[in-house]
Order: C-alpha cells, then structure tokens, then sequence
C-alpha cells in the first residue's frame, strides 16, 4: 500500500512512524516538503528510509513570506535521486484569502518548474476550485490533485485526466459528497492518502495521524466504490507509481 502524501518532517519520530507503517503493509510513502527547510527535512527523511520518496514545494501559506523568494534553490533539491514530484503548491482561499495574488505567482512558478524538469505536480486547493483549475489548464504534465475536498472541481479533473487523491476527511460522517466523487473516479486515477499528521481518520480522528492509518481512508473508499478492498489497494498501488515515476514497492 502506499501513501501518497504525508509531511514525515512534521510527525514526532518520523523513523519510527515509517517503520509502523510498513508493519502495517504501508510499504510505501510520499512525504511532502512544505518549504526550502521542509524540503530539506523531508529528503533526510527520504534518505534514512527505504519506500519513503519526497515531493518539494514551498506551500501557498508561504506565498508571502521570505521563502517564496527561494524557488532556484527549490530547484537545487529537485535534483535529489529521492525527489518524484514539485509540490505541495496551489491556492487556499480559506486559509490565505488575503495573499492570493502571491499565491498564484508561486503557484505559476512552480508549474513552469514541473514543466521544465518533466516532473508531476502535487496540488494543494482549497475553496479556489474554478482559480485552480483556471492556473493549471495550460501545464501539460501530470497533476495530482491532493486531499481533494471541493466537488466542483471533479468534472475538470476528470476531463483532463488528473489524479485524485483522498485523505482522512473523506471518512467523516457527513463527507456524503466526497464519497460521490471518489465513486466517480476512473479506477487508473484513484490515490488514497493520509496527509499526516493533520487530519486522522474517523476510528482515530482527534489523534495525530500516520501513515499506517491510510487503511482506514481505503476501507471507506472502497466501501463507496462498491469494491473490494485488496483489489482497490493494488489500484491505488499501481496508479501511485505511475503518478510518480516509481517502480515496484
């Protein structure tokens, strides 16, 4: 199983949260760079670990501070052997309604990086579904749509052939709507994810999150898909390492 985005740089004893993961059958993760000092945290940690791979962004909540400055460096890092994809990068209309214009710039900015490298992009949107859309119909790469939480941006997902990724919230008891949409995506485009270690799933909501616990996003998932569960896992499995280049776990 994999998952396909957790900040391990954020979570108490990363190395230990990785190694009850893979007892768990999580043999996989990708762990997120949020910033230039993030990034380089979630390469240590990448580093340290076999199945943990990396994706390096500066997030749309650094969009006004210092570090949305420091793109070039970001770039540096890409040249990891453990960095697979640019991001987390996008637009948060609820948390940043104020910096949206700086947003979209680094938004811009780490899309013509993704496009330069040939690398995917992993997409952070919240309340901002017709704005994000609008940023990424000209980048001709693959996107990831992370912890997907807004229905109106589903048809242009679908029609354009991105990946949609479901965390924790998908679980809660009046996630009706997100439920419908993970029942509409093609089965070669379906992730599950944790986004550790915010957002636990109903049977340890209120606790921190790990990675071990994206069984529980993938049991619901399935159960809304009206499919069986180790098939939905292969699935997930598969469309994880084509979404980032990887190979067999």
């Amino acid at each position: 199983m994999t998952d396909s985005h957790a900040h391990l740089d954020a979570c108490a004893e990363p190395d230990a949260v990785v190694a009850r993961a893979r007892e768990a059958g999580v043999t996989r993760i990708v762990t997120i760079g949020t910033g230039i000092d993030s990034c380089r945290a979630a390469l240590a940690v990448a580093d340290a670990n076999a199945g943990v791979v990396a994706t390096l962004g500066i997030d749309p909540h650094q969009a006004a501070t210092p570090d949305a400055t420091r793109v070039d460096e970001l770039r540096g890092l890409l040249g990891h052997a453990k960095a697979v994809a640019v991001g987390e990068t996008g637009l948060d209309g609820h948390h940043g309604a104020d910096t949206l214009r700086e947003q979209r710039a680094l938004f811009e900015a780490h899309l013509a990086l993704a496009e330069a490298l040939g690398f995917p992009i992993v997409v952070h949107s919240r309340e901002a579904s017709a704005d994000t859309a609008a940023v990424l119909a000209p980048f001709s790469g693959t996107v990831i749509l992370h912890c997907f939480s807004e229905p109106d941006l589903l048809e242009a997902a679908l029609e354009r052939g991105y990946y949609v990724s479901f965390a924790g919230n998908v679980t809660y008891p009046k996630a009706d709507a997100l439920r419908w949409c993970a029942a509409r995506v093609p089965a070669d485009r379906i992730l599950a994810e944790t986004d550790s270690p915010y957002l636990a799933p109903q049977p340890v909501r209120g606790r921190p999150n790990e990675p071990m616990h994206v069984r529980h996003t993938l049991a619901v998932l399935a159960d809304a898909r009206g499919e069986p569960v180790n098939e939905l896992e292969t699935l997930i499995d598969a469309n994880a390492a084509a979404a980032f280049g990887l190979g067999a776990a």
